[in-house]
């Protein structure tokens, strides 16, 4: 979950101040209360779906005995189309299929990488298409090195999935997919390198949501040549209808819709996706996206889910946005969700289940992909639990509890069997660098307790203004000090979202404890919250162990849409002075994460576009921090 998601965090305060029962795991929410979720030349890529030069059919007939491939799975949007009658590869399919959503790779290693199309039929059938693609060394398609076919079906949504091995380390790829004489356009990908390496670089993405605004982030990246590989950290798709029915009975627009009609982004379909076939409706429109075909034909992409893939807030049991009385089994819907993930995304793994994995770039870095979200996590705490009323009738937050509650070892956030793997991996690698790419934020985000509780309820606690003036009372003029205002400078921090790792802090000690017994270099991506970010990462002695880096989200809303009354620059300064780890964020603009990697440094840059309602942007770079090899905290 971010902190916008559409399920309210507020806490309902009645005439007989009495509070309602409402699941809060985060005190910034979108504020709509209902029961449903609310280059140079020889480099470029033809995007065009024309035909090639060098590229003709009796060349990719030709026998395939060096072809080093697996077809792996792909499933099915329901539609059905034309027929392959008589196997013939020069069989006219114009006007018949096409290739609307475009191409990708993923999950590159040094010797294979996954590519990735779908077939669109255009009309009605039982056909079972045979697709053939072609991989080479440049864009013309004149150098093809690997060659092959895989059949696809209804039954795989029409979506192609190939693991092409026997590539050579750190080399440039081009593919294209052919059925009949319609072809796709060509890709670019890249393979992982081996041995001595001296730099990585690569862009991370999180939180695109398609009603929300223009995916520019996508497309920026898209045009940069300077790439290796590009990490999504998850909420690749959103599964939220257009509209809710708000608390006094009227339709409005669900999360981050308020401006879809008018650009001509309203999802499909237009319920909240719970069954197989909406999943796959839901990811077919996102992957119509230009941009985001774009930055599919551009680059290899690694990429985990969140709990949007899912439901939000989602955990190992269920969702704060699956009610199984009206949405089925819990259990279902993570079936439903993860087949169309795989059939969708370049993706591979031997059990869709489980999508934590690691990816070694030479000896420079080694990056490991984790779960936060479904395989091993307990179900968020709730505030309201831990709100209590004192003698005077006065409403606190029992952080002695609380804090009792976040740090209980039983409590997992990767699972038992995910964390030994993590271990594992951490002790394997010799690399200079270990990087985590995972959902959530991991930095300690706490603020003091009665800022939370008015974030919570506007009318109870401080505001985050009130609590700075008391503040800055405290310091010039402390006599004029309450009891009251005393007792409001004295009550403890307390982390502003529990469904990320400050919500699971046995489970984040048992990492940061691992990666301080084998003295590694640690860099944690994150994405999820919708703002960017820069911590420095301490163990529960506040001994430094490493570095967070996290991304703004695509075009997902920020903190600009939860505390609107506050100016951006005033509350990142609120939170760089209220947040001790804290060293850098930007809390209202959309935007993505250049992370350049060498053995001397680990730098992030934090890029953002101008605005995602308008078809056209501008970007700039907002800031740039770097972590040393060695220091396991951020250099200013």
């Amino acid at each position: 979950m971010s902190q916008q998601d559409d399920k309210s965090a507020k806490i309902d305060a009645n005439e007989d101040n009495s509070i309602t029962e409402r699941v809060i795991h985060n005190v910034f929410t979108d504020g709509i209360s209902s029961g449903r979720a609310d280059s140079n030349a020889e480099d470029e890529i033809p995007s065009s779906t024309q035909n090639v030069a060098g590229f003709n059919r009796r060349r990719f007939m030709k026998a395939f005995g060096s072809v080093g491939v697996t077809a792996v799975g792909a499933s099915s949007l329901g539609l059905v189309g034309c027929s392959d009658d008589d196997d013939d590869s020069n069989a006219n399919t114009s006007g018949v299929v096409s290739f609307d959503h475009g191409v990708a790779s993923g999950d590159p290693l040094s010797d294979k990488v996954i590519l990735w199309t779908r077939v669109t039929l255009q009309r009605a059938g039982s056909f079972q298409p045979v697709v053939k693609w072609v991989l080479g060394r440049d864009p013309q398609m004149r150098d093809i090195v690997k060659q092959g076919e895989v059949t696809t079906s209804a039954v795989k949504d029409y979506t192609v999935k190939v693991d092409v091995n026997g590539l050579q380390p750190n080399t440039i790829y081009y593919y294209q997919f052919v059925v009949g004489n319609t072809v796709s356009r060509i890709g670019k990908t890249k393979t992982l390198p081996v041995g001595n390496i001296n730099q990585v670089k690569m862009a991370v993405f999180s939180c695109a949501n398609y009603p929300a605004g223009f995916f520019h982030v996508y497309a920026d990246a898209a045009k940069r040549n300077d790439l290796d590989v590009c990490i999504h950290l998850g909420d690749y798709i959103y599964e939220y209808a257009r509209t809710i029915t708000n608390a006094q009975g009227n339709t409005v627009p669900a999360y981050a819709s308020a401006d879809a009609a008018s650009i001509d982004r309203e999802v499909l379909p237009e319920q909240e996706i719970v069954k197989i076939n909406e999943y796959r409706l839901r990811y077919a429109q996102y992957r119509s996206d230009p941009d985001l075909q774009d930055l599919h034909a551009a680059l290899p992409m690694i990429a985990v889910w969140d709990d949007h893939e899912f439901a939000n807030n989602a955990h190992i049991d269920g969702a704060e946005n699956h009610q199984p009385a009206t949405e089925g089994d819990w259990d279902e819907r993570k079936v439903a969700a993860f087949t169309a993930y795989h059939e969708w995304m370049p993706i591979r793994t031997e059990i869709k289940s489980e999508i934590y994995r690691r990816f070694d770039f030479g000896n420079l870095l080694s990056l490991n992909m984790l779960d936060t979200r479904v395989v091993g996590r307990d179900v968020q705490l709730n505030y309201v639990n831990f709100i209590k009323v004192d003698s005077t009738g006065k409403r606190f937050i029992d952080a002695a509890a609380f804090k009792t509650a976040t740090n209980n070892p039983e409590r997992q956030m990767l699972g038992l069997k995910q964390n030994n793997w993590l271990v594992s991996q951490l002790q394997q690698s010799t690399a200079t660098w270990q990087v985590l790419g995972q959902q959530v934020l991991m930095g300690r985000m706490a603020i003091p307790a009665p800022v939370i509780l008015n974030l919570a309820d506007p009318r109870l606690g401080l505001s985050i203004t009130a609590y700075l003036a008391l503040v800055d009372k405290s310091q010039t003029s402390p006599q004029t000090l309450t009891a009251q205002d005393i007792a409001n400078l004295q009550e403890p921090p307390i982390p502003y979202n529990i469904d990320a790792w400050d919500g699971y802090g046995a489970a984040r000690e048992r990492v940061l404890s691992t990666v301080k017994s084998l003295n590694k270099n640690l860099v944690v991506l994150a994405g999820d919250s919708h703002n960017a970010w820069a911590n420095n990462l301490t163990n529960d002695a506040g001994e430094a162990i490493g570095v967070e880096f996290a991304t703004s989200s695509v075009s997902s809303p920020g903190f600009e849409v939860n505390v609107p009354n506050i100016p951006p620059a005033t509350l990142q300064g609120v939170l760089l002075q209220l947040i001790p780890g804290l060293k850098y964020t930007n809390s209202s603009q959309r935007g993505y994460m250049v992370v350049t990697i060498t053995p001397e440094a680990c730098q992030s840059e934090w890029i953002f576009v101008s605005d995602i309602l308008q078809r056209t942007y501008s970007s700039e770079v907002g800031r740039t921090l770097r972590v040393l090899a060695g220091q396991k905290a951020i250099d200013i």
